[in-house]
């Protein structure tokens, strides 16, 4: 029988959770009636694939985090647009929370399926308790204790709580009571049918431009290794906050000609990243689980974790 199911998600631009997001609703639509909540409406169009039975809804279509323009705005002292940015600031995060509960209160389905911590708070005090509720969860504790006690708080009231993994699944079965923990694996939609011949001195690494991701150590480590392999490269797909210092970086080591900053790519454009590539590489000093590694391991080649 088919049921009405509504995904919480805080925007559907790239990165891992969203595109397990994206999979998700995709899948599920193939029998049910699936939307999307989405807060933020940061591009024109997803950034992955959404089979067009997924209806898709955005709380908030003219506003976009401002955290970035506010960091710069105080590192150059300029005092009055920092003063703007954080005026927008306030109006952005007011948003956000009073239209989800606004929402989450009107919610007239069969399943919600929460994916971050923040709507699980809001899902749980203020849907209806006819609702099934689900709550997932993309990352991982590091055993961070005051993280873990604001996950297991944010999960009271819901039916069913599903942690990205078996290893915080097994975790979280021991510290939640009366919602039943379960562990569903993530799944990439489809393998390539072409694989990388291996031939290709080329490096790749894909993830969003982010301190945790590590891309500095990466760039360093590339160049120690290119000084006795001086015929590889390196492509770090993506885009992010760090990009500018990554620039920077690249210049001061002389690698312009080495590391490429390839900015972010989707679909077909991704594939032929991948399928030019011999070796994956990924330096994050956390995942909870890198669905990138996935993908990388359908094209065949060889994965490396530093």
């Amino acid at each position: 029988m088919s049921k009405q199911i509504v995904i919480l998600a805080l925007h559907l631009g790239t990165g891992g959770a969203e595109k397990v997001v994206c999979n998700l609703a995709n899948l599920l639509s193939e029998n049910n009636d699936v939307k999307i909540i989405s807060t933020y409406k940061l591009n024109d169009t997803p950034a992955f694939a959404i089979n067009d039975k997924v209806k898709i809804e955005y709380l908030i279509k003219n506003l976009t985090p401002n955290r970035l323009e506010l960091k710069n705005s105080l590192k150059h002292f300029n005092l009055i647009c920092a003063f703007k940015e954080l005026i927008k600031s306030f109006k952005i995060l007011y948003l956000r929370k009073f239209l989800m509960i606004k929402t989450i209160k009107s919610l007239d389905c069969d399943i919600a399926i929460s994916t971050r911590v923040l709507h699980n708070n809001w899902l749980g005090k203020y849907g209806s308790k006819k609702i099934i509720k689900i709550a997932q969860e993309h990352n991982h504790h590091n055993n961070n204790k005051k993280y873990i006690k604001k996950v297991v708080n944010s999960i009271k009231g819901f039916n069913y709580f599903m942690p990205v993994s078996k290893e915080l699944a097994d975790f979280y079965k021991n510290k939640i009571k009366n919602t039943k923990v379960l562990y569903i694996p993530n799944f990439i939609e489809k393998f390539s049918d072409e694989f990388s011949s291996l031939q290709n001195k080329q490096l790749i690494s894909v993830g969003r431009l982010e301190k945790v991701k590590c891309f500095d150590d990466l760039i360093d480590i590339f160049n120690i290794f290119q000084k006795s392999h001086s015929d590889w490269v390196l492509h770090i797909i993506g885009d992010g906050p760090e990009k500018q210092n990554l620039q920077n970086k690249i210049i001061e080591l002389q690698l312009e000609d080495k590391v490429f900053l390839c900015g972010t790519k989707l679909d077909n454009d991704l594939e032929m990243e991948y399928l030019n590539s011999s070796i994956y590489l990924m330096s994050s000093s956390t995942e909870s689980f890198g669905l990138v590694l996935v993908e990388a391991a359908s094209f065949r080649f060889a994965i490396n974790c530093i």
